[in-house]
């Protein structure tokens, strides 16, 4: 009789396929069972849905996995978790763990490291743990906030309904929509007011640029002007005003005597009117002044 038959292969094929699948699904977990990791424990009042396989952090990168959650029965204070970290982790004591939940429901522990001056705990050790309840446990907290503020907020929304429900509010929305409208307009007026300016652009700019052509033209001729020269012909122009605006106030000359000596002056007064009436009185009585003869008279 043969030891392996066809049952006892079909045994042999199950139990390899329980165990790989078993293995199989560890391994799916995070669970290593032949891997040299380094495994360490948390107590925590509350696991708050942490369960095997949960992953584990450190700043935010995964080191381990939890591999089983035993309730504290001697202390009756909580449950115990167990986890393995990779054993290149060294967990500095006064380090601490807290779970925490995300808002789809998935839990993991996080690992607070501490200050690594204070030595590092050993494989076994326990560490202090607490719960995080992160954004759901923000919610939680917002709960009671949120029933107090529910009572104003049904206060805030009838008073809404009848500021809304007052007429005065719809002629209001209609002055806005027609003042919206007015901004409309006058929006694509400017539109064109701008659209024309901007054909008018390239002319301005030629215009000025002409301009500013004609400017450096001008500052071109008066840099090639002789400057000293121009200012010493003025100079001379202003002495000779000066000097004979000196003779005429000096009695030399005639004008001089006109304009400072007023014998002189009145003389040439009297002179004219002397002219003046003898003119007048040649006009009244001219044969006084001229003979007409029609015979020529004869020399004696």
């Amino acid at each position: 009789m043969k030891f392996f038959t066809k049952e006892v292969k079909i045994a042999l094929v199950a139990i390899l396929g329980i165990i790989v699948l078993y293995f199989g699904m560890n391994f799916l977990k995070g669970m290593t069972p032949f891997s040299n990791d380094s495994t360490y424990c948390v107590k925590f009042r509350d696991i708050s849905g942490l369960s095997a396989s949960s992953p584990i952090l450190a700043n935010g990168y995964q080191v381990g996995v939890v591999t089983g959650i035993s309730y504290d029965y001697a202390t009756n204070g909580g449950a115990v978790v167990r986890f393995d970290v990779d054993k290149a982790l060294s967990i500095p004591r006064g380090s601490t763990a807290e779970i925490e939940s995300d808002m789809m429901g998935n839990v993991k522990m996080n690992l607070i490291l501490g200050d690594n001056a204070a030595g590092f705990l050993q494989p076994g050790d326990t560490i202090t743990g607490a719960v995080n309840g992160g954004a759901m446990g923000k919610l939680a907290e917002m709960v009671p906030a949120v029933e107090r503020m529910l009572p104003k907020l049904d206060s805030i929304m009838a008073s809404l309904n009848t500021l809304l429900a007052d007429p005065a509010i719809a002629q209001s929305l209609h002055n806005v929509r027609d003042v919206t409208s007015g901004l409309t307009t006058s929006t694509q007026q400017l539109n064109q007011l701008l659209a024309g300016l901007n054909r008018q652009v390239p002319a301005m700019m030629t215009k000025a640029d002409g301009t500013l052509d004609n400017v450096q033209q001008l500052t071109a001729n008066l840099a090639a002007v002789d400057v000293a020269a121009t200012m010493a012909k003025v100079d001379q122009t202003i002495e000779n005003v000066q000097t004979i605006t000196a003779q005429l106030n000096s009695n030399e000359g005639t004008l001089g005597l006109l304009m400072r000596d007023p014998t002189l002056y009145r003389n040439l007064s009297n002179t004219m009117g002397s002219a003046d009436s003898l003119l007048i009185d040649l006009r009244q009585h001219p044969k006084r002044y001229v003979h007409f003869s029609l015979f020529a008279r004869k020399d004696k």
